[in-house]
């Protein structure tokens, strides 16, 4: 959906065979240049105001057993054009109006292959476009890779299984590019920070019937792209549920249409950390909404069971997985304007039978209870049973009347699962239900084609405080800088139970974050998820009605997002709009630190300030906090400060 579009083709001629040619292309803003070699070989390379950001670089491809680019490669033309357009977003990440300005050259080649590079103001991309006489081909290969400054800083979410299996779970640890040992590799996005200062992050997008794509490190700064093989056979490892083996494998990446464009390969880039909150890159060159009817998506937040192990105490029942436990986080979610309930794994059958219920749960008649009380059901689901079985489970769930399935341990990132993402997302939009992928990789922009698609995991998220203690707040205020750019994020915030540095225990049943409890209510506005959980136990919550009231009127979509601050690793703030009302959102690390965020983004009046922050006594006592209440006006300037890994969250109404 646009709202006004205009395209000037500028230039267009032909450039003869056996000529290298070079071709460039300027940002909007002129600060960002691409420069095309074409010929024998084709490279691109980037600068970013005087800095080189990306040192020429091969791009080729190879289609049925022919590469490309050939020695006898033909140009055929080059067309240039400016673009400037506003994409409409359904389901808003981060604004629910996205400014589209680019310029783009598209270099058409003989033989049905064009590659298209676009320069925005924040980022640049390419992709290839096929437009073969084949009706199917098989891409053995894609060449892509990044030649970077060896010195680059990057925060490297270290992968290790040989067959690209993983949930995509990295902690992301700081190093420079020379020191990553040649053949690590990695997922993505992947953050960097140049010698000059400028912040890149490369992810890719409009991912569809091809695989992921992984970055491996040759030990000398270049990065160069591998992908997943296709999957020929599979099937889960004997006595296990959800262990993928990967019995067969391909020698060619994807089996695809002969016309058909592949992912974007791009980067985001900004001046400063800060800067990069903003971006949208990954959203915009998604595949966009047809004209389907999507006003029934309804993003909101979830009371979930899983973190908490359905550990309720101070009830007059048996808790667990039962309809009177369920009921209960009904009752808690109806309570405190919760649009959901999560039944996480362990209600069905089995696990992998997921057409019926245990025996003491009955979904239908908790759907039934919820429905009265204006709260929704979503269900868990393993990824096989469902790819096996989608119809018939789906329309099973419909009959029941729930209004979305998590989809978990997917673990795979080849063209098959790509392709099963798209098919689970299409058969839910079909029945008008939601989908939270877990276990799953990147987003990549199939939530814009598909605005059902409400979060996806693909992050070390709270749960890992159940089992280790890496969960840290500079893990925390990583996320935003890192896995956060590639699109929502299911991270599951809203822990009760707090403890400073020294503090922190493990314990699966009664899990403990590490920071401090105005840390995670400040998660609530600073990480983007339009399907959020509160995932503590309603116990706990409800001992504390003042702190679960606060974060549930806390929306889950956004209207407008400006950064205030930020340094990755260290401390992020950000101011989010929804209809009249501001929300503020600050996190730090294990450093005590003070931030300003000047109210200059208000529009002209008197508003009413609601300010959760660290408490006193939260140096001794993790969950210790304050909320206050004042008077503020457009210009006011607010001191945002936060105890060692604290945070600070404000609601700012109009009087």
């Amino acid at each position: 959906m646009t709202a006004y579009l205009f395209c000037t083709v500028l230039l267009c001629f032909g450039i003869s065979p056996a000529q290298a040619a070079d071709h460039e292309l300027r940002s909007p803003d002129g600060q960002i240049l691409i420069k095309v070699s074409t010929g024998a070989a084709i490279q691109w390379s980037v600068q970013y105001k005087t800095e080189t950001i990306l040192f020429p670089t091969a791009i080729a491809l190879t289609l049925n057993g022919k590469p490309f680019p050939a020695h006898k490669t033909k140009l055929m033309v080059q067309l240039p054009s400016a673009h400037q357009d506003t994409i409409f977003s359904i389901v808003p990440v981060k604004n629910a109006r996205i400014p589209d300005i680019y310029k783009e050259l598209k270099l058409v080649f003989a033989g049905g292959i064009t590659l298209c590079f676009r320069a925005y103001n924040h980022g640049v991309a390419y992709r290839f476009e096929l437009n073969t006489k084949d009706p199917v081909l098989k891409i053995d290969a894609e060449e892509v890779g990044f030649n970077l400054n060896a010195d680059n800083q990057a925060w490297w979410p270290e992968e290790k299984n040989p067959e690209f299996i993983s949930h995509y779970e990295a902690l992301f640890t700081p190093t420079r590019l020379k020191d990553i040992q040649a053949g690590r590799y990695a997922y993505l996005p992947l953050y960097q920070a140049t010698l000059g200062g400028t912040k890149l992050v490369i992810s890719e997008s409009d991912l569809y019937d091809y695989p992921n794509l992984f970055l491996f490190a040759n030990g000398e700064g270049k990065l160069e792209g591998k992908f997943p093989p296709a999957v020929l056979k599979s099937h889960v490892a004997p006595g296990t549920d959800r262990r993928e083996v990967l019995a067969e494998k391909a020698p060619y990446i994807a089996d695809t249409k002969g016309k058909r464009n592949l992912p974007w390969r791009l980067i985001m880039i900004a001046p400063d950390d800060v800067t990069l909150l903003g971006n949208e890159l990954v959203y915009q060159l998604a595949s966009p909404v047809d004209n389907a009817d999507y006003s029934w998506v309804k993003p909101g937040k979830v009371a979930w069971d899983w973190y908490n192990a359905n550990n309720l105490f101070g009830v007059n029942f048996q808790s667990g997985i039962n309809n009177d436990t369920y009921k209960y986080y009904i009752d808690f979610a109806a309570r405190f304007g919760l649009e959901y309930v999560i039944l996480d794994e362990g209600w069905s059958r089995t696990t992998t039978d997921v057409s019926a219920s245990r025996a003491s749960i009955d979904v239908p008649a908790l759907v039934q209870y919820g429905a009265a009380k204006g709260v929704g059901i979503i269900l868990w689901t393993l990824w096989r049973p469902l790819d096996e079985k989608t119809d018939s489970l789906l329309n099973r769930f419909v009959e029941w009347g729930v209004k979305g399935i998590k989809v978990d341990f997917i673990q795979r990132a080849d063209q098959y699962t790509v392709n099963y993402y798209e098919k689970i997302a299409k058969a839910c939009a079909d029945r008008k239900l939601l989908v939270d992928f877990h276990g799953a990789y990147k987003p990549t922009g199939l939530h814009r084609k598909y605005p059902n698609v409400i979060n996806y995991e693909g992050v070390k998220g709270l749960e890992n405080n159940k089992w280790a203690d890496y969960i840290t707040p500079e893990h925390n205020v990583t996320l935003p800088f890192t896995r956060m750019m590639a699109g929502p994020m299911d991270y599951t915030p809203g822990a009760m139970r707090n403890s400073n540095q020294k503090d922190f225990r493990v314990s699966f049943n009664e899990p403990v974050s590490r920071g401090t409890r105005a840390h995670q209510a400040a998660m609530y506005v600073m990480y983007e998820a339009p399907l959020q959980m509160l995932a503590e136990t309603p116990s706990l919550y409800l001992q504390d009605t003042a702190f679960t009231r606060f974060i549930a009127r806390i929306p889950t979509t956004w209207q407008t997002t400006i950064p205030l601050a930020g340094k990755i690793g260290a401390y992020a703030a950000i101011a989010r709009q929804q209809g009249r009302q501001w929300y503020i959102s600050a996190m730090t690390n294990w450093e005590e630190r003070t931030l300003e965020a000047k109210l200059d983004f208000l529009p002209a009046g008197n508003y009413k300030i609601e300010i959760l922050t660290d408490g006193v006594n939260v140096a001794k006592y993790a969950s210790d906090y304050s909320i206050t209440t004042q008077q503020v006006k457009k210009g006011d300037v607010l001191n945002m400060k936060m105890a060692a890994g604290g945070g600070w969250t404000a609601i700012i109404t109009p009087l």
